[in-house]
This record gives structure tokens, C-alpha cells and sequence, in this order.
């Protein structure tokens, strides 16, 4: 049976620390460990809660105000499995150095699978959208994505911003620029590492990597109405019950909506709804802004899949007094407006509790005939390498493995910023 030598292990931890080290997205997400017995009899599937939002009412009898407060919840996977394989001979193996950067060389691509995942479900499930005309600047922008989620309710705590790197070294000019004296600390920093740091109560990281919105190609003449009769309004609810009785769990994060045409429109695609404002979402208050949604996926020539739902409380049910988001001008034409003008990198930001991250366990038995060594990150991503000798042809092969899974826990604290739009 294959085995590890001393050698191999001391790397392993050494790509192990350094994987750790580059988890940089994942560390500010939420991460909930789950009971992998439970997870591998449920498809791998878990729903997880979204936060609760309470009512309260003015006086001393509230004889007539007590409610069951409905419990949102999402569906959770772990799903994400990435490999990284390599061969080498006996030969090759003379030299360790070669192991060591391919086991590098792993540890990297691995790190970049989990941070482009968490990127994907920020970027194409964020539904807080900030439009600017501009070139990335420096406070201005960065205070916009502050506002809107001030306005909205998002707690003023952890966090984040990551951009691409033009967009935040366009934020590093701005600063090496119009504060530049040397002595200063964030001045200094911007001008000799292109360093932005924690800006407008975020903390800003510059990407590599960033995925890129096209600019929307649907018609200009877009409409929906959003007459309590057109029946456009969601009603939140904790589970749904077939025909047949069986009751399961209800996704409330998207929407079906009719529209007046779906022509080019495609998933990703940012808008807003003329006569449809954003409220605060603990207050209910208006905030005079337009709300802001995402296009998930196009249904139909005439029906899309939007996040976050519009619940407007048109149908006048507690859940939608207890989870409203939007106040609604009636409107048989309301105008559909789309954000994303020019293409453009997206920049995402969120709150540490809109994403979640799942850690897997993959049960690769030791006694098999594979040398196996297995370790866990900070944040509980485990990382398993293999090593399997071919009698053959004299060939080594390693893999290591990781397995997670990411999601969207609340698209509501979540946004992206594009910049340079018409």
C-alpha cells in the first residue's frame, strides 16, 4: 500500500497553511457545518434559515396583533467538488522540488475555485444595484453601496467589497491623489501598493479576477403592471401543499413575473420598476429610491424569474406586512428601466450574513490501496490528497480534492456596482 513519505507530509501542511492563507473571500462569508451523514441521505441538500423580520404595532391591547411570524428558508448544497490531478515518474520524483510546485500549483487553483464560487453567486444573485456614470473614483462610489444599504436595513457591521483591479486601483488613484502627503499613512499606501483599505464602513479587497455583466439588450418600451390584479406582488410563505397533500418548503428569493416582452433579456440582467421603491425593511419606511432587481432566468416570451420578490402587501396578509420590501405606484404600464447600459466588470458587495459557505467531508478510505491525508482550514473547507502508485508504467498520481458549497442566503444584502454606465 502506497504511503506518504516525511517529506510529503511537512508539504502538505505547508500547502494546507497556504491554501488557508488564500481563502480570502470565503473568510468573510457565514459558514455552517453540517452533519454529513444527514447531508449524503438528503441529496446533499440542506434548507437553511433567512433572517426572521418582526412587526410591532402602536398600543397597550394587541388583542388583534398577535400572528404566526413566517419562517423563510432557502435550499443549501453542497455541490461544488474540485479536483486537482497531477502525474509524475519515478524519475521526476528524484526531484522534489517538482512535487512541491505542483502541489502548489494545486493549492492555488483550488483557493481560486472557491473564491470564483463565492464571486458567481454574489454577482449574479446580488439584487442591490449601484449605477454609476463614471470611472471608479474613490469615496463617492463606495459611500453609494453605504447608502443603499443604510436605506435599506442592512446592519452597518462586516462588510465588504471586493473589485476588480482597475476599479480599485481607479479608488487607489483617487486617494494617492487628492490626500497625497507623504507621511500619510493611507496616502503612502495608496500610491506605493495601490492600497484602498476600509472605506465608507466597507472593507474593500481588489480582485484578479472579475465576472463581467453585458450591457442589457432588451427593448426600451419594457413594461409590467403592477395592478393588485395582475397579481405581480409576492406572498411570502414557509411551505407550499400539492394536490395530492404533501407540503415542501417554499424558495422565497425569487419570483415569477409576467412582463410585456422578454425579448433579449437574459439572466443577470439589472432593472428597476417605475412607481416601485424600496423600503427600509425593519421600518417599512420609503426611501424615494427605485428598487432595484435582478433577471435570474427568462421563462417565457412574456414571464422571467426576478430576485428579490415585490412584496408590496397588495394582498394585505401578515407575511407581507412582516417581510415587505417595496412600495408599489399602481400602474397597468409600469416602465421596466435596465441598469446595465454598457458592459462592465461587477463588482460585488455584501454582508457577511447574505452568503453562507458549506463545507463537505469526502470519506476516501485509507485502507484502500491510495495513500490518504486529509486537513481542515480555519474555516472548516477540508482539503484531501491522494497519492496511488502504478506498478505499470512507474507513474505517481496525486489528487487533492475539495468539496463545498455556496449560497445565496439573502440577495437583499447583497449588490453589485457597475461603473462607466450611460
Amino acid at each position: 500500500m502506497s504511503s506518504f513519505s516525511k517529506e510529503e507530509r511537512v508539504a502538505f501542511e505547508d500547502i494546507l497553511e497556504g491554501f488557508d492563507d488564500q481563502l480570502v473571500l470565503s473568510r468573510n462569508v457565514r459558514k455552517y457545518t453540517t452533519d454529513q451523514r444527514s447531508m449524503e441521505r438528503s441529496n446533499d441538500t440542506i434548507w437553511r434559515p433567512m433572517p426572521y423580520i418582526a412587526n410591532t404595532f402602536a398600543g397597550a391591547d394587541q388583542t388583534a396583533n398577535f400572528q404566526i411570524n413566517t419562517q423563510l428558508s432557502v435550499p443549501s448544497s453542497i455541490s461544488n467538488r474540485r479536483v486537482a490531478p497531477w502525474i509524475l515518474t519515478d524519475l521526476e520524483l528524484r526531484d522534489q522540488l517538482q512535487e512541491g510546485r505542483l502541489g502548489e500549483a494545486a493549492k492555488q487553483k483550488l483557493a481560486s475555485d472557491i473564491n470564483v464560487a463565492l464571486m458567481n453567486t454574489a454577482s449574479s444573485q446580488g439584487t442591490l444595484v449601484v449605477k454609476r456614470t463614471v470611472a471608479a473614483s474613490g469615496f463617492d462610489d463606495v459611500a453609494q453601496c453605504d447608502a443603499i444599504f443604510n436605506e435599506q436595513g442592512v446592519p452597518s457591521y462586516d462588510r465588504y467589497l471586493a473589485l476588480s483591479t482597475r476599479d480599485y486601483n481607479g479608488m487607489a488613484n483617487n486617494l494617492q491623489v487628492a490626500s497625497r502627503s507623504f507621511g500619510n499613512g493611507k496616502s503612502d499606501k495608496a500610491y506605493e501598493n495601490a492600497f484602498v483599505g476600509p472605506v465608507a464602513s466597507f472593507n474593500t479587497y481588489k480582485l484578479d479576477y472579475a465576472n463581467r455583466l453585458a450591457a442589457a439588450a432588451g427593448g426600451g418600451g419594457l413594461t409590467v403592471s403592477t395592478l393588485v390584479g395582475a397579481a405581480n406582488y409576492w406572498v411570502p410563505k414557509a411551505t407550499s401543499v400539492a394536490v395530492t397533500g404533501e407540503s415542501s418548503n417554499v424558495d422565497n428569493r425569487f419570483q415569477t413575473i409576467t412582463v410585456s416582452s422578454t425579448t433579449n433579456v437574459v439572466a443577470g440582467d439589472a432593472f428597476t420598476i417605475a412607481g416601485v421603491n424600496a423600503v427600509h425593511h425593519i421600518t417599512k419606511g420609503d426611501t424615494g429610491q427605485l428598487k432595484t432587481f435582478r433577471v435570474i432566468a427568462v421563462n417565457s416570451g412574456t414571464t422571467m424569474t426576478i430576485s428579490p420578490p415585490i412584496i408590496s402587501n397588495q394582498g394585505g396578509s401578515d407575511a407581507e406586512a412582516q417581510y415587505q420590501n417595496v412600495t408599489v405606484t399602481p400602474s397597468a404600464t409600469a416602465a421596466i428601466v435596465f441598469l446595465n447600459t454598457v458592459a462592465a466588470n461587477i463588482n460585488c458587495f455584501w454582508h457577511r450574513d447574505a452568503m453562507e459557505i458549506l463545507p463537505g467531508r469526502i470519506a476516501t478510505p485509507a485502507d484502500a490501496g491510495v495513500a490518504v491525508m486529509r486537513g481542515t482550514t480555519d474555516q472548516g473547507l477540508e482539503l484531501v490528497m491522494q497519492k496511488f502508485a502504478d506498478i505499470n508504467t512507474g507513474n505517481i498520481k496525486y489528487r487533492m480534492d475539495t468539496l463545498f458549497g455556496t449560497v445565496m442566503l439573502q440577495p437583499e444584502m447583497s449588490g453589485i456596482m457597475l461603473f462607466s454606465q450611460s
